[in-house]
């Protein structure tokens, strides 16, 4: 038995080397199989579109936000990994009654890094784990090199509509913008609801449209733009802004694709 503290300062009492594992979250479910740990991953959320065979072979135990408990106890796992802003309160507080409940908080790219060592120390993957943080580091590093020297546009990140809403400071996606070159047109936290007058007075240089957790599309941009006529618009793959698991090997070098398409437009 071990007793490890999770990101959100809880003491967790582990088995050695847990056997039978539940991801409540989709990228930390795909950092789990880049971990080499497939084997003993029991069950994943509805959401966990990655790998592809996560939810084809796994039991699906609900929702980020809605546990189907009874399938969770009857899987009775050894240890629950989940993440504080994706997961909801009541569900994580009931399951830590029963079961080890291993949970993220994760709002800078340090924080994601040092999740990934933490599951690797507590999985017995600590090599893997260790590698594939320094491989996203360095990563991270040379994008900012790249763009040391590149203006800073401002940037509104829209992640809902009806109402609209964007991502504000004090979150992950933030966190990506400033690696990535970008200044955050917004100074509020977290995920504010956004007025069209608050949008038009933020009077942002480009207009990112999220993957998800809406799935903005072209149709979009076309509302969107009598609104801001003289900012610039791109659709945005979510899952590179905001996954904080082993998908942050690939954001990297999509964020200077970006940047690059961003410099090439003016």
């Amino acid at each position: 038995m071990q007793v490890v503290i999770d990101q959100m300062q809880r003491q967790v009492a582990l088995p050695a080397l847990p056997q039978k594992i539940i991801s409540l979250v989709p990228s930390l479910t795909e950092l789990l199989y880049e971990l080499g740990l497939s084997q003993r991953i029991v069950g994943v959320t509805k959401f966990c579109v990655h790998p592809a065979q996560a939810r084809k072979t796994k039991t699906i135990i609900g929702g980020t936000k809605q546990f189907r408990m009874e399938v969770i106890h009857h899987l009775y796992p050894d240890l629950i990994i989940g993440n504080k802003e994706e997961n909801y309160r009541e569900g994580i507080e009931s399951l830590s009654l029963h079961y080890p409940v291993w949970m993220s908080d994760i709002t800078t790219l340090e924080d994601a890094l040092q999740m990934i060592l933490s599951i690797g120390n507590i999985t017995g993957t600590e090599a893997k784990a260790f590698a594939l943080a320094e491989n996203i580091r360095q990563k991270f590093v040379l994008l900012k090199e790249k763009t040391a020297f590149c203006s800073r546009p401002r940037v509104l990140y829209l992640i809902w509509r009806k109402p609209w809403m964007a991502a504000g400071k004090n979150t992950f996606i933030d966190d990506m913008l400033q690696w990535a070159g970008w200044q955050n047109v917004l100074a509020l936290p977290r995920y504010p609801v956004l007025t069209e007058k608050q949008m038009t007075e933020l009077a942002p240089d480009w207009v990112f449209l999220s993957s998800e957790p809406f799935p903005f599309g072209q149709k979009h941009i076309a509302e969107l733009r009598p609104l801001l006529p003289k900012a610039r618009f791109q659709l945005v793959e979510g899952q590179m802004f905001s996954w904080y698991g082993s998908r942050l090997l690939h954001s990297a070098d999509y964020f200077a694709s970006l940047q690059r398409a961003s410099r090439t437009l003016g």
